[in-house]
């Protein structure tokens, strides 16, 4: 065998890994991007859901309506006519009531 058609398989095989690590670099890059693109794409379709559910009934879906009582603004069904009640809501109505059912189920009555 030549000397010269050594140093080509030679050089052959060097490009060719090379080209091997190249290949690698690019596919784990592209599965980082294409792994972000979904990421980013779920995040959206997520935000988009809890749009759409906001303020919204959780038993029938109808749009809530705020309603005042005894100062506390609570959310209210048209349709099916549930109370939803936010977080201290519900405790804020029993204090005001003092001695009615309400302020004894939450031992909020004397």
């Amino acid at each position: 065998m030549a000397r010269g058609d050594e140093k080509d398989r030679l050089g052959n095989k060097l490009r060719d890994v090379e080209k091997a690590r190249e290949d690698k670099f690019f596919a784990k890059r592209d599965k980082e991007l294409l792994g972000k693109l979904h990421q980013e794409k779920a995040d959206e379709e997520e935000s988009a859901q809890r749009e759409k559910a906001h303020m919204r009934c959780p038993r029938c879906g109808e749009r809530l309506e705020e309603k005042t009582s005894s100062g506390v603004t609570l959310d209210e069904c048209p349709s099916c006519h549930g109370l939803w009640f936010d977080k201290g809501e519900l405790e804020e109505l029993g204090k005001r009531e003092k001695h009615g059912w309400l302020a004894r189920f939450l031992g909020l009555g004397n």
